[in-house]
């Protein structure tokens, strides 16, 4: 059982996983009534929420009858060259219904926005006593965010003896295909559905890693899998490689480099089968059992 600080961590970091959900649901509820509203920010800018979205959306609920109101003193001096896209986009007509209803997905947002700002304090204090931890996942590729390298402390703990090897590591995060074999015939190999909350975070640093140049073992990998397995598949591919990595730091108390992923756990030397079980997995590989008279 991990100790009652990494538990905590655990709760924390799940709830502020739970509230960035809801900040994503209420930007896609925002984002839905601009568009019933003919309002097309999300055409030009790259946040609907940002400093500068804000400030033209607090204008516009002002007045939702007055559109055409002056742009320029309301955005960041980087998009003056987008006036005219600006105040195409917001050429439409909001109902006072439509308006009401902004203001509230607004606020609530912000809302949010602050209550996951106060979680990520505590978190952030909680997680002191682990800063050695930290730093060294923050070598591994694509984990530059503190928060990441807490959710996989918070996930996995710290104590990598509770984990017999790497490979049952990535199985308890869902990250090994499955078996499932009846009379012979084998069926689906998809991963699992574990590891809900770690999972979705390697894939989203192993999507980003492999269109970097910075790390060729990860990249060379990934192509040579893609064009034989395809995308998705070498993608989880990627992310079980990157979880081996985190558990060989972890466990060897080192930095990320280039060979740890190579790095295969020590099989015991006492390790026996039977004359029937090497058959078998001599046929499972597609060898033709032989006699020694023939």
């Amino acid at each position: 059982m991990p100790p009652a600080d990494i538990r905590q961590l655990r709760d924390l970091m799940r709830y502020r996983y739970k509230l960035t959900c809801f900040m994503s649901s209420e930007k896609n509820r925002l984002q839905n009534c601009l568009t019933v509203s003919n309002i097309q920010l999300a055409n030009v800018v790259s946040d609907t929420l940002g400093k500068s979205s804000k400030r033209i959306l607090d204008k516009i609920l002002e007045n939702p009858l007055d559109t055409s109101f002056d742009i320029e003193p309301l955005i960041h001096s980087s998009m003056k060259g987008k006036i005219p896209e600006l105040e195409l986009s917001i050429d439409g007509y909001i109902t006072p219904e439509q308006a009401g209803k902004l203001k509230i997905i607004k606020k609530h947002f912000e809302d949010l926005e602050s209550r996951k700002a106060e979680l990520e304090k505590l978190i952030l204090e909680l997680a002191t006593p682990y800063q050695q931890e930290l730093d060294l996942i923050l070598t591994a590729p694509s984990f530059k965010n503190i928060f990441s390298a807490i959710t996989v402390i918070s996930e996995i703990g710290i104590n990598m003896e509770s984990f017999p090897s790497a490979k049952h590591l990535c199985s308890w995060a869902g990250l090994a295909p499955t078996n499932n074999e009846s009379a012979g015939k084998k069926k689906s190999v998809r991963v699992s559905k574990a590891g809900c909350y770690i999972k979705p975070l390697l894939v989203q640093c192993a999507n980003s890693v492999v269109k970097s140049e910075k790390h060729p073992e990860v990249r060379n990998r990934y192509l040579r899998l893609r064009k034989r397995r395809g995308h998705k598949k070498a993608i989880i591919a990627i992310a079980r490689m990157l979880l081996t990595a985190l558990y060989n730091m972890l466990k060897n108390n080192e930095p990320y480099n280039a060979e740890l992923y190579r790095k295969s756990d020590v099989l015991p030397v006492d390790r026996e089968i039977t004359i029937e079980q090497a058959i078998l997995m001599a046929k499972f590989q597609g060898y033709k059992i032989k006699s020694a008279t023939e």
